[in-house]
């Protein structure tokens, strides 16, 4: 079983928490078997939640293959594309 991801222990541990604070709110328990009683129920729903949400799968990492470089005869040059120094300076900041 893949372990759980950040996410799913976030959402499950928050609906742990809530859920219990909501269950102890609504049934005013006061005794000490209740109140064990609507944590370990709290915990139901966190742990759904944690398991029906969708994991975050990694899709393996493609190998790169090398792209064959056209092979140049001597006779021809290569050309290599200028910077050109001016570049961006036409849009200003300001007024």
């Amino acid at each position: 079983m893949p372990r759980p991801n950040a996410a799913q222990l976030a959402y499950g541990s928050a609906t742990v928490v809530f859920s219990t604070v909501a269950l102890l709110l609504l049934s005013r328990a006061t005794t000490t078997l209740g109140i064990a009683v609507i944590c370990v129920a709290g915990l139901l729903p966190g742990l759904l939640v944690a398991v029906a949400m969708p994991a975050r799968r990694r899709t393996p990492a493609v190998p790169m293959t090398a792209v064959p470089v056209p092979r140049s005869t001597p006779d021809e040059e290569v050309r290599v594309p200028a910077v050109h120094a001016g570049a961006g300076a036409e849009t200003r900041i300001g007024s």
